[in-house]
């Protein structure tokens, strides 16, 4: 899986955007994408960090995710006074990585932030800003940033001196905004379940096992049959797998596959309606870790299994791959996960 650290969650050039593949209503804020996807329900593509899914109720709006910044939450929240100016009184982390919840700084005590409670122990408890994702996400943008410079300096084409010159700025203006990240832990956590009602909308919060991380959060709109998965469930990308428990994983998007949905808008990567796109990562997770399973048996080091493993043959399903290989941070995981069950 050649050039991963280009896909990474930073969103130096809007990396997350999709179109559904229909005719939604649009509005383009200043930084901000907003397609109608139901009465109420928009998907907002376009800043730093992870997709957001926007809620508006009868009397105030609940936000999924808030980005990789404060600025970034900013900015969602400017753009989203074209869609509605009923106040944001809810947020929810569907987990704890930085860029879905760097965000949360910027609310004010009248907002609840919701998560799972494993999240509220890992923004506490995990160190989150010298760990992984954040150390290699943020600490590759300088590297980012110069190779962006050379390619403006010599790029003779106005279209795509235009594209790198909008990602320039845009990585220049992440750099700064990572320097007033402070992790913020949700103050409402819950264990299971968390069923709200907001007049006449019924959103369900769902930990339906751990998968992505320890505590991930479905946000799930029985009504609309739309399903909210952050990073459980990205469509046509392969997630981050550093924070990982695989055989769970594959069992967790199996009880995901039982609700009634018609519709998945995903923390990263494009929605999707079939739940085959769903089998397709299941199937995803079980190679690559049979195979990883393997080279770790021979004595293969992970860093070098990294680079050995063969997923070419879900590259159909998954266009980032591109050859042998996936992300090191995955297969670190892998092994890291295999040892802590062998000493069960």
């Amino acid at each position: 899986m050649k050039c991963f650290l280009l896909s990474i969650w930073i969103a130096l050039t809007v990396l997350a955007q999709s179109t559904l593949g229909q005719n939604f209503p649009v509005t383009q804020g200043k930084v901000y994408k907003f397609e109608k996807v139901a009465d109420g329900v928009y998907y907002a593509t376009g800043g730093a960090g992870s997709n957001n899914v926007v809620i508006v109720n009868d009397l105030d709006v609940m936000l999924v995710d808030d980005g990789s910044t404060p600025a970034a939450a900013r900015a969602l929240l400017a753009d989203l006074r074209l869609v509605t100016t009923k106040p944001v009184r809810t947020v929810v982390n569907t987990h704890f990585h930085y860029d879905h919840t760097d965000g949360n700084s910027v609310f004010g005590p009248e907002v609840e932030i919701i998560a799972h409670q494993y999240v509220r122990n890992a923004i506490l408890n995990f160190d989150v800003m010298h760990r992984e994702p954040y150390l290699t996400s943020t600490g590759v943008l300088p590297s980012q940033i110069e190779a962006l410079k050379k390619q403006v300096e010599q790029e003779r084409f106005a279209d795509k001196l235009a594209l790198l010159t909008k990602q320039l700025s845009d990585a220049d203006a992440l750099r700064a905004g990572l320097k007033e990240v402070k992790p913020v832990p949700p103050n409402v956590t819950y264990d299971s379940k968390l069923v709200i009602f907001k007049g006449s909308r019924e959103i369900q919060l769902l930990f339906l096992g751990r998968g992505h991380t320890g505590g991930d959060t479905f946000v799930y709109l029985p009504k609309e049959k739309i399903i909210c998965t952050g990073d459980e469930e990205e469509g046509s990308r392969v997630a981050y797998m550093g924070d990982a428990f695989f055989d769970e994983w594959i069992v967790t998007l199996e009880e995901l596959k039982k609700l009634d949905f018609n519709l998945v808008l995903g923390g990263h990567g494009m929605p999707f309606r079939d739940k085959a796109v769903i089998t397709a990562f299941q199937a995803y997770l079980k190679d690559i870790v049979e195979q990883a399973t393997a080279l770790r048996k021979q004595g293969v080091s992970a860093d070098d299994a990294a680079k050995r493993v063969d997923l070419t043959k879900h590259a159909k399903d998954f266009p980032q791959i591109t050859g042998p290989g996936a992300e090191v941070r995955g297969v670190r995981r892998i092994y890291e996960w295999l040892a802590e069950k062998e000493k069960k």
